[in-house]
């Protein structure tokens, strides 16, 4: 499990003989984050980290080094042998960011640029609600979709309602990451979340095909 964080990111624990066990950053490499996001079904390792971002555990460390090939299903399917780290201490806890939505696309809207927002969580897509994405997310998106920078976010009345997922994780971006993996998920949005408060946006990078009054109604359009 990933604890300190979301679903996706945290402070590893392993489960050893009925007790959550903390593990040590030497024992630990990216095949062997590999298993772990696959196993918890949070796509591909981001990101090995420290204690410092997800604070310091109080379990008993786990020292031993674990060899995972990185295509195993499960971490324990792994080999491990004894680790030559014997001062392995709670300043030394591995943290790991997965990232659980693999892709990313707009629908719905005039060309590739523009529309409702799709992520793709391993092999599922769905519509992302409304109360968990602003304006850096947005811009995030746009150039990791190659469009240019945000123009507006708007409401499921311009793109239409999905039908699939909705996803409601909180995504707390920086706004100058190059793809939406980058950012952090700090929780589960509380909202109600339903098709109706699906979000869409509007890259810079949009054909103009719509009319004057479109565009000036996006322009001026808060972002939610």
């Amino acid at each position: 499990r990933l604890v300190g964080g979301s679903r996706c990111s945290g402070r590893l624990e392993i489960l050893d003989d009925q007790s959550w066990v903390s593990v040590c950053d030497a024992a630990f490499d990216q095949q062997d984050a590999e298993v772990v996001c696959r196993e918890l079904d949070c796509g591909a390792p981001v990101q090995v980290l420290g204690e410092d971002d997800f604070g310091k555990g109080d379990a008993q460390m786990w020292t031993q080094e674990i060899q995972c090939r990185g295509n195993e299903s499960q971490i324990h399917l792994c080999p491990i042998s004894p680790s030559h780290e014997n001062n392995c201490s709670h300043e030394n806890d591995v943290g790991l960011v997965c990232a659980g939505y693999t892709d990313a696309k707009l629908m719905n809207g005039s060309d590739f640029c523009s529309g409702r927002v799709e992520l793709r969580f391993l092999n599922e897509w769905g519509s992302v609600c409304d109360a968990c994405w602003d304006m850096r997310a947005a811009s995030v998106l746009c150039r990791q979709l190659n469009c240019g920078i945000a123009v507006s976010v708007v409401g499921s009345d311009w793109f239409g309602e999905g039908s699939g997922e909705i996803w409601a994780d909180v995504f707390d971006c920086y706004g100058n990451e190059t793809k939406l993996s980058e950012c952090s998920i700090s929780s589960w949005s509380r909202a109600e979340c339903s098709h109706r408060r699906d979000v869409g946006v509007v890259c810079s990078r949009v054909k103009l095909i719509w009319g004057t009054a479109t565009l000036h109604k996006l322009s001026t359009a808060a972002p939610l």
